[in-house]
């Protein structure tokens, strides 16, 4: 009867729990994360902390990275998270900004380089997440699969290309960021940008709504290339054995600052800054590593702790050299102009 109520409890809208309804497990405190690390990912947290703190019931919500912004905006006056854990910080940068965020300098914050932490401790990054070129390895070799970002426009990918829809995705803005900074730096405008993703948009037969329809999509062959995330393909590859793999670009690959902070207004901001604490502190960045192939950004974490393919993907890797700053000032720009005048108008004859 007990685990009966408590999976209806999960289930209630967040508004319910907030407003203290007469639930089973009212005598503990909602903690309220917001978050784009998945399922796995975050109860496994979940249930850490609730371990630790038995009187704490940790409450999630999986979204994207642009949504989770969009809606602390949305409730500046009536702040509903406690935590936002996770997305480029170029995203946690603008949030800052804003005002959105309350400053902490966790336990661990010194072992944080400074480029990976906001200005006046507003947030901390916590991992490194490179992207990758991914494909469905039941229907593509790995020596004909694309090689380097320019491969996937080859003519053979037409119509076989899935992309997460790049309005809500951190990642996607993050790699469609790094083809028109190139531009930039190659030309002195996005203009050769923008005519990539065309190219890239007449590719493309879907852009899928969340991650889980385009592994979903990509696993069922509805198309058999994606870009996306280094740590989420190898987490598909080992936790569920979808015929998934990856190709690391030889050009380089923007390295994204994940980041993590607490939310002002946060209704418990000394439990927020006790999870804050918590997420990174070196067993859980081992769990996130070993279990959730997560790179830490900790200076301190041992290479040794990572598991074998994370150190050797590591030492592929080339990180692009973004502008971070730069992103963050006219990524809402790009991604809206390229909404406009890309999204479905690579191809005029489709």
């Amino acid at each position: 009867m007990q685990e009966n109520m408590d999976r209806m409890t999960r289930l209630l809208p967040l508004a319910l729990l907030l407003a203290g309804a007469c639930l089973p497990d009212q005598e503990r405190t909602t903690l309220v994360v917001y978050s784009p690390h998945g399922r796995d990912l975050l109860e496994a947290f979940e249930r850490q902390f609730e371990d630790a703190r038995p009187d704490v019931d940790v409450q999630w919500l999986d979204m994207g990275s642009q949504e989770i912004i969009e809606r602390l905006r949305s409730e500046r006056a009536n702040p509903q998270a406690d935590v936002w854990f996770g997305a480029p910080s170029s995203m946690f940068a603008q949030a800052a900004e804003e005002d959105l965020l309350d400053p902490y300098r966790p336990s661990w914050g010194d072992a944080i380089p400074a480029s990976a932490i906001g200005e006046d401790d507003a947030w901390f990054g916590i991992y490194l997440t490179p992207e990758v070129i991914a494909y469905n390895s039941e229907a593509v070799d790995s020596a004909d699969a694309p090689q380097d970002w320019d491969d996937v426009l080859e003519p053979r990918w037409r119509d076989r290309v899935l992309i997460r829809d790049p309005v809500a995705s951190g990642t996607m803005r993050a790699i469609f960021g790094m083809i028109l900074q190139r531009s930039l730096r190659e030309t002195g405008s996005v203009e050769a940008g923008f005519d990539w993703l065309r190219r890239l948009d007449a590719q493309t037969r879907e852009y899928t709504l969340n991650p889980t329809l385009l592994y979903q999509k990509l696993a069922r062959q509805e198309g058999v290339i994606t870009l996306w995330d280094l740590p989420d393909i190898e987490m598909l590859r080992t936790a569920s054995d979808l015929p998934i793999d990856y190709i690391i670009p030889p050009s380089g690959t923007p390295v994204v600052i994940d980041g993590i902070a607490v939310v002002r207004g946060s209704r418990h901001p000394d439990l927020a800054r006790e999870f804050v604490d918590h997420v990174g502190a070196l067993p859980a960045l081992t769990h996130a590593a070993r279990e959730h192939f997560r790179i830490p950004a900790r200076q301190d974490f041992p290479a040794d702790s990572l598991p074998p393919r994370l150190r050797a993907a590591r030492a592929l890797i080339r990180p692009e050299p973004m502008d971070w700053s730069l992103l963050e000032e006219r990524g809402t720009e790009w991604m809206r102009r390229w909404d406009e005048e890309v999204r479905g108008r690579g191809d005029t004859q489709r």
